[in-house]
């Protein structure tokens, strides 16, 4: 069923431009819209008149905007109800593109007016090169292009989401199996592992078709843009104006250095704790000293509650933010049948609330996962009185500083959920489970590089490549016997279909994450004053001067990675006996 409260949602301002009554996912009443924006755009006469009509495409472009994410929202959590998809598949089909050449006339105006230069340079500047490399980037043969790539994101989705096996006389989502690999049984575990590791392989065929064709689309979109490669277009399109992918790679050759060693020790202690000849992949969620899993909650609500108490500890503004989530019903956490993997947090920008989706089935990284989207909230909600639209969002890079800070600034406070001794172990659980993550990240983006350097490449080629990584970046367990598991274990990574090139961000995030940890060590009222002044920036200035106001470096090689690694092996070192 589409989610009854994003069909109540009133407009955080009383629209002015745009009619009250109107369906912004109708493209008979957005066209004129968008025809009376380009008509007045002759008519401006002053900066004021400029700054007004900026404004009013923002009008235009929330409303469109929240109506594309009301029936991603309704698709993600229904992927198998027909009218559902029919709904969105609209939206992506009949409304979306046709807006596309309208937005960028909009800004070949904006661009051209002659009181562009007249605006104050330093609160337009980021909206300015936007626009700017946004023009660049267009080119009308891509729209149709765009629509048959978000057509085969969409399947790769629903392919996703129809996963499930039967285990201990029950039908399963793959991510309700999590659990069992928690489990102190280490027969559970492997059955738990190879029953979900053979049902993504039914589909590796489809899954790997739907990538290829993927490529294709995206290598013809970057070549009518007049560029070399899919890279070179994504960095444009995200706006990275202020690193490159030789950035990219220090991040890589720095984990690799500097981590990967760590996490390659962790597992070996592992190993060792566990009594094991050899570790397994189904031997890396269970608890070392064999205690039971973590068990948080039972329920949504319970975690919905608890969350909200760890938040008042932290600042009650932010609890007080929480709560406007709650009122409006923009939660959907529990996991089940037919429901996207996954969990996202997604801007409702007409409305200015946030929406978190999830799929908890009762595991600490379900704890993790709400602080982590809640973050994101919190940012969306910092920023929802900026005027200009572009502005309410920040860069991902410092999207997820504002996410992985929230876990981290939340872990001292899981005794709402445990004892003192759990609340450790999971605390032990998340820092370690930072200096896994940091290689996959290493992994994923050093793969999507390859990638789009190298088109059309085999898929033998793309699976050797992919190995030689997990090599450079991988753990130590064993995967004999499971060779073609290992060799596919990138079709799970949704990035890689539907967000192209969105990986880096959580590896530079996670370095601004880890050094808001540290500030907040020191004096955490004042790493929080810091935090929320900077979400309240949204995407108002440059990407280095948002890590600026929160106090942190902008820099992810091996001067900032050392010493974070250092810090972490540290505490790691006083939860010893977690």
């Amino acid at each position: 069923m589409p989610v009854a409260a994003l069909e109540n949602l009133k407009p955080a301002h009383p629209r002015t431009f745009v009619p009250a009554a109107a369906k912004l996912g109708d493209w008979a009443q957005i066209e004129p819209l968008m025809i009376q924006l380009e008509q007045r755009a002759a008519k401006i006469a002053s900066v004021k008149d400029l700054e007004q009509w900026v404004l009013d495409i923002g009008e235009v472009g929330a409303g469109i905007d929240q109506e594309g994410a009301r029936r991603y929202i309704n698709m993600t959590c229904q992927t198998d109800d027909p009218e559902v998809e029919k709904a969105y598949m609209d939206f992506v089909e009949n409304v979306s593109p046709k807006c596309k050449p309208y937005w960028n006339k909009l800004n070949e105006l904006f661009y051209k007016s002659e009181f562009r230069d007249k605006l104050p340079r330093e609160r337009w500047l980021v909206f300015t090169r936007s626009v700017k490399s946004e023009l660049e980037l267009f080119r009308a043969e891509n729209v149709p292009l765009q629509v048959d790539e978000s057509r085969l994101e969409q399947q790769y989705q629903k392919t996703m989401a129809a996963m499930t096996v039967n285990f201990q006389g029950k039908e399963l989502t793959l991510q309700q199996m999590g659990r069992f690999l928690e489990e102190t049984d280490r027969d559970v575990r492997r059955q738990a592992w190879e029953l979900v590791a053979q049902r993504r392989l039914q589909d590796k065929d489809k899954i790997e078709q739907i990538y290829d064709e993927l490529l294709v689309l995206r290598g013809k979109i970057a070549k009518n843009a007049g560029l070399d490669s899919y890279r070179e277009f994504a960095f444009k399109a995200k706006g990275r104006f202020d690193y490159t992918p030789k950035e990219c790679f220090a991040f890589h050759d720095a984990i690799a250095e500097l981590v990967v060693p760590i996490a390659r020790d962790l597992q070996r202690r592992r190993q060792r704790l566990l009594k094991l000849d050899t570790l397994r992949p189904w031997d890396l969620g269970v608890d070392v000293r064999g205690r039971s899993p973590l068990k948080p909650f039972s329920d949504a609500a319970t975690l919905v509650e608890k969350c909200h108490a760890i938040f008042n500890k932290i600042d009650p503004i932010l609890a007080s933010d929480y709560n406007v989530m709650r009122t409006h019903r923009l939660l959907d956490l529990d996991s089940r049948k037919g429901k996207a993997p996954g969990g996202y947090q997604c801007s409702l920008e007409e409305a200015r609330l946030p929406f978190i989706f999830m799929n908890a089935v009762g595991l600490q990284r379900d704890v993790e996962t709400m602080l982590h989207e809640a973050g994101h909230a919190f940012h969306s909600l910092a920023a929802r009185d900026e005027p200009i639209l572009s502005y309410r969002q920040a860069p991902m890079e410092f999207c997820e500083v504002a996410s992985m800070s929230m876990e981290l600034l939340g872990a001292p406070h899981l005794t709402e959920f445990y004892s003192a001794p759990e609340a450790a172990r999971a605390q032990r659980t998340h820092l370690e489970n930072i200096i896994l993550l940091l290689p996959w990240i290493a992994t994923i983006d050093a793969f999507q590089h390859w990638i789009y350097t190298n088109p059309g490449h085999t898929r033998d080629q793309r699976r050797t490549q992919w190995l030689a990584l997990l090599d450079r970046f991988g753990g130590i367990e064993d995967f004999s016997s499971f060779s073609e598991a290992r060799a596919c274990m990138w079709h799970r990574q949704g990035h890689l279909f539907g967000s192209p090139f969105y990986y880096i961000e959580y590896g530079i995030a996670q370095l601004g994450a880890l050094q808001m940890w540290l500030n907040a060590r020191k004096d955490t009222h004042a790493a929080v004053v810091n935090y929320r002044h900077a979400l309240g920036l949204g995407g108002s200035v440059p990407l280095p001067e948002l890590f600026k106001a929160a106090k942190l470096e902008f820099d992810f090689g091996p001067k900032t990675v050392k010493p974070l690694a250092e810090a972490i092996q540290e505490e790691l070192l006083s939860l010893e006996n977690a």
